[in-house]
Formats: structure tokens, C-alpha cells, sequence
């Protein structure tokens, strides 16, 4: 799967990706002499090194130079956000770099993935890629979730917002309207709220999630095969449940 970013560094590269969650300071995060990282296991020598953007002191441009110097610089950097200290590491260490990429969720530590920095995409190899909706039905500060089977194909006995692909021709709103009726039996109307694309790996299938909010319009919901039980739920009672990632997230966005 091709994910179109922009060319910081120029060079291609293949390889096994290494990935952290936040920001890096190369100052203190990496050692210069070894590729050893300081804030986590693991060593980005020859890997794809995936995180958000850079921090810290502009030494650390010269922490990148110093690992290829040393042999163990990373094959390439993906950012979410490029700034100045790991651009120019990129660049005065020949390292292919990207950045604009939608988010470093996109990866899992071990994929393989092919870099670009001419054109400035990323291939990231044996991925699934669906696109979905994830609805917040509401009524009275609280929303419907759904209890997956035990026996589901995706994320098996935890608890969900009205949720589904979307299919060929429709838009996310439209998937969204199908998907409540068909889970719930409950017909909504325009959306109170919608949110960014959210991105979900579960294993080898990345999810592109599309959140909405709406009202339940006191509608009681009569659930199809699809789902074992439901509930109404708050943010608080969400917390103390096994739920589908991110659900906490959406309905604290929604509901407060």
C-alpha cells in the first residue's frame, strides 16, 4: 500500500521498520557510535526509522551524521512533521527522509516497507487496507456500544461504537447512515460532529476510521446478528470495558 508523503531527503530504501510513538531528540535518544536507541530497545542501524517529528538541541543533526559515520545510521526517516534538526541530519547524512505522512500509526515495528524520497511515498508491504465508519449514537450524555462476539474476525469479544466498512460508491456519511440502521434498526439524521480520520492497526489490517456523532433521537436500538448485546454507555463506563481502540477517544470528543 502507497501512501504519498513529501521528499525531505532524497535516495530509496527498503527495509524493516523501527517505530516510537513520540517525538526524538537524536541528542541523548540515539546513540551516535552504536544506533543503540536510549528511549526504548532496539537500534536503527539499516532500519526505517519511524516517528512523529524531531526535538532537542540542533546537535542532534550531527548525531545522525555521527551514525554514518559509524556505519549505523537508519536506511531511511518518516515524520509526521519534518523539522529543521532532522532535515538537515537527513540531508548532510545522505539519509532518504519523508515526512507528511498521516500518521506513524500507519506502522508496526517489523513491517517492511519501501521509501521513496525522490518522490516522496512510502510502500509499506503485506498490509490490508479498509476504510470504515465508527458512530457515537447518543442520548442523554451516553452512546450505544455493541458487544463483539468472541468468535469476530476483528477485535473479537470487546465493545464498539455502531461500526462498518464502507462500501463501493458511498461516502463516509452515507456508510455511517447504513451502517446504524442495519445494526440498530435506528434511522438518524445529519450529523451533530465529525472528527479527522483516525488510523487503527490491527495485525496486518490498517483501518482508516471516519468518526461521527449522532443523535439517537430516543430511539431504542434492536440489534442485528452482527453484535451479541448492547449498552448505553458513558465516557466513565467506556473506561472500565474492553473496547475496539480509540473508542474512548471518539467518545470523549463527542461527549465531553
Amino acid at each position: 500500500m502507497i501512501f504519498q508523503g513529501r521528499s525531505i531527503s532524497n535516495g530509496k530504501a527498503r527495509g524493516e521498520v523501527i517505530k516510537l510513538d513520540e517525538p526524538l531528540s537524536f541528542l541523548g535518544g540515539v546513540d551516535g557510535s552504536t544506533g543503540d536507541l536510549r528511549v526504548r530497545d532496539g537500534n536503527v542501524a539499516g532500519k526505517i526509522l519511524v516517528f512523529p517529528k524531531g526535538k532537542g538541541s540542533t546537535v542532534g543533526s550531527f548525531v545522525m551524521y555521527d551514525l554514518m559515520v559509524h556505519g549505523k545510521a537508519p536506511a531511511a526517516v518518516i515524520n509526521e512533521s519534518a523539522e529543521t534538526i532532522v532535515a538537515t541530519g537527513a540531508v548532510i547524512s545522505s539519509t532518504p527522509m519523508i515526512d507528511k505522512i498521516p500518521s506513524v500509526r500507519l506502522f508496526c515495528d517489523g513491517d517492511i516497507v519501501t521509501v521513496d524520497g525522490n518522490a516522496g511515498t512510502v510502500d509499506i508491504e503485506g498490509i490490508v487496507y479498509k476504510e470504515v465508519v465508527s458512530s457515537v449514537v447518543s442520548k442523554d450524555g451516553k452512546c450505544i456500544l455493541e458487544k463483539r462476539f468472541d468468535t469476530s474476525r476483528s477485535y473479537p469479544g470487546c465493545w464498539s461504537l455502531v461500526a462498518g466498512k464502507i462500501e463501493g460508491g458511498e461516502t463516509p456519511v452515507e456508510a455511517a447512515r447504513r451502517e446504524i440502521l442495519e445494526e440498530t434498526s435506528i434511522k438518524v439524521g445529519e450529523p451533530l460532529g465529525t472528527m479527522e480520520p483516525l488510523y487503527v492497526r490491527e495485525g496486518n489490517v490498517l483501518f482508516k476510521v471516519y468518526p461521527f456523532h449522532f443523535d439517537s433521537e430516543g430511539q431504542e436500538p434492536v440489534l442485528n446478528e452482527e453484535n451479541e448485546r448492547f449498552m448505553w454507555a458513558s465516557v466513565d463506563d467506556a473506561k472500565e470495558l474492553k473496547t475496539v481502540t480509540d473508542t474512548v477517544l471518539v467518545m470523549t470528543a463527542f461527549l465531553g
